[in-house]
């Protein structure tokens, strides 16, 4: 997953405005209490902040994989 496809895997489940809330204020425990922006700027992979994101928002697992990525049938 590019930074890019987390930035539309995250305004598609989550909305803009409330995605970019959570990536800059939510702080997410299992990738070491830092926030999404935080992790990113740090080297963490954009799908394990991804993941960590859905688990902590409670994302159904059948919504995890594949997010971000355009629509073939577009």
């Amino acid at each position: 997953m590019r930074r890019s496809e987390f930035m539309i895997a995250v305004a598609e489940e989550f909305g803009e405005a409330y995605g970019r809330v959570l990536v800059d204020d939510l702080i997410l425990a299992e990738i070491g209490g830092k926030t999404g922006r935080e992790a990113l700027a740090s080297g963490v992979p954009p799908r394990d902040v991804w993941l960590a994101l859905c688990r902590a928002k409670d994302v159904p697992p059948n919504r995890w994989h594949g997010a971000g990525k355009p629509d073939p049938k577009r």
